[in-house]
């Protein structure tokens, strides 16, 4: 049972979006999927690049068959649909959910330009408050990484 937080602030400003709520929720929800909490770091560091590029991280993953790489692009996609779900929430309606699954490849390829092109012609200040949001998120993400990994797991930073 989940239980959701909603701590919202009135001020104007920084509002908490219960971030470090839905940051130790994901972790835990991929705690014990091996060496994919290491991708915590890899998402702080991929926020610089932009939303389009880290949204489109998990595609990258998606395509090596293995196991571990279906792991970790399954927790990139886990966080792109929380962050969605915070970003609808404060209200920016132009945000996309970044769903592009099809088995035509055709069909994909079309589905990522919508993407992409929702992402790029978000007008500036969302996209700048998604990406503030997204930052701080990865931090929470980072943070509970740091508390919950579990013992002997190797960091492959």
């Amino acid at each position: 049972m989940t239980t959701q937080l909603n701590v919202k602030s009135s001020a104007p400003g920084w509002q908490p979006y219960d971030l470090d709520y839905y940051a130790q929720e994901l972790i835990l929800e991929f705690r014990n999927t091996k060496d994919v909490l290491n991708e915590s770091h890899k998402m702080r560091m991929t926020v610089a690049y932009g939303l389009e590029r880290f949204w489109g991280e998990h595609l990258r993953l998606e395509r090596d068959s293995s196991k571990k790489s279906q792991d970790k692009s399954k927790y990139w996609k886990a966080v792109w649909k929380k962050l969605y779900e915070i970003i609808r929430d404060a209200g920016l309606e132009k945000f996309p959910d970044g769903d592009v699954k099809s088995r035509n490849p055709d069909e994909q390829t079309q589905k990522i330009k919508e993407v992409a092109h929702q992402i790029w012609s978000m007008p500036l200040d969302d996209q700048r408050v998604a990406l503030m949001v997204l930052t701080q998120f990865c931090d929470s993400l980072v943070w509970w990484t740091q508390r919950y990994k579990t013992k002997g797991e190797q960091n492959d930073n």
